[in-house]
């Protein structure tokens, strides 16, 4: 089993910013919870990332502090 969903190599710097370090045991929980902050069904890969790259481009710093307490 991999350890990344498809778009968590893509956030690598957003975590490290953040502090997150996913892990295999954490990693099911943080996708469920970026599925949830950012409304799309679970294990919907493309749509969340597409999601998440919206919510960044509309506001980056809220996108990240929105995050931070949803992963906290």
């Amino acid at each position: 089993m991999s350890l990344m969903t498809c778009y968590f190599r893509h956030m690598k710097p957003i975590f490290t910013q953040i502090g997150i370090e996913p892990t295999p045991e954490n990693k099911r929980d943080i996708d469920r919870k970026i599925h949830a902050l950012v409304g799309t069904e679970y294990k919907n890969c493309s749509s969340t990332w597409n999601a998440i790259k919206a919510r960044l481009a509309e506001d980056e710093e809220k996108f990240l502090v929105d995050l931070d307490r949803a992963l906290a």
